[in-house]
């Protein structure tokens, strides 16, 4: 009987791992249900076998000894406990997979690896971070690259005295003609502040992250680049807070 039900479950694993194919599961998930289920049958067949060579008194103190076990565990190991389930129910919801660049409670990096207990991203100065299922689950979570599109934006300062709307049209022809950035959604242009020593300016503009553009290895630093110089070359007199950059020295 227990060699039956250990068959039966190997069976069963791989009819299991079939529909979590179709389903589009990340492989580590697959793998621990996989192996979940396998015991499961090991465990039916145990006590199956102990009550045909006539030791039902054993197998039921057995399940009830490992029912008591079970919650005992629990207790003890609760946290370790809450990031396998919460592990879990993201398999089934698949807010993120590998790739994706996510961010939570301020942890922001690409997805490498994604199993029940942790989810291994990787940050942009090369650091590894394994955050804890749980915490996924329970905190609010940015997927950044679910539909492939990102806004970037930056800001420039301009000289009261110069043209605030022939300036924004300036910006927004340099954004369109780059050939960096997606014309559906358009960027914007506009006024965002006035400040003592200059207009604040900013622009925003979209990138299509699933097919970034090529030959630049920052469009937002690209984007800056070509509006600096346009801006420059058309007269505009760019401007900064003096004071503020004189206390930011001197401290």
């Amino acid at each position: 009987m227990l060699i039956i039900f250990w068959i039966a479950g190997l069976i069963a694993s791989r009819t299991l791992r079939a529909i979590l194919v179709r389903g589009g599961l990340a492989e580590t998930h697959m793998s621990f249900f996989r192996k979940l289920l396998v015991w499961i049958f090991i465990l039916i067949g145990f006590s199956i076998a102990l009550t045909v060579v006539g030791l039902g008194g054993a197998a039921k103190g057995l399940l009830t000894g490992g029912g008591i076990t079970a919650v005992v565990l629990g207790f003890a190991f609760r946290e370790i406990v809450e990031n396998f389930l919460a592990g879990f129910f993201l398999a089934f919801s698949s807010p993120f997979k590998v790739g994706d660049l996510i961010q939570s409670e301020g942890l922001e990096g690409t997805v490498k690896n994604v199993e029940l207990r942790s989810t291994h991203i990787r940050t942009a100065d090369g650091r590894d971070i394994f955050i804890p299922s749980n915490q996924i689950y329970k905190n609010p979570l940015i997927n950044y690259t679910m539909d492939g599109l990102r806004r970037y934006s930056f800001t420039v300062g301009l000289a009261y005295t110069d043209d605030a709307d022939g300036a924004c049209e300036l910006l927004r022809d340099t954004v369109k003609q780059s050939g960096l950035t997606l014309t559906d959604p358009e960027p914007f242009v506009g006024i965002s502040n006035f400040l003592p020593g200059y207009v604040e300016l900013t622009t925003n503009f979209w990138i299509d992250t699933f097919n970034p553009p090529t030959g630049v290895a920052s469009p937002r630093s690209a984007l800056m680049a070509l509006c600096r110089r346009a801006l420059v070359n058309k007269g505009f007199s760019l401007r900064h807070d003096l004071r503020f950059a004189d206390d930011k020295q001197s401290n």
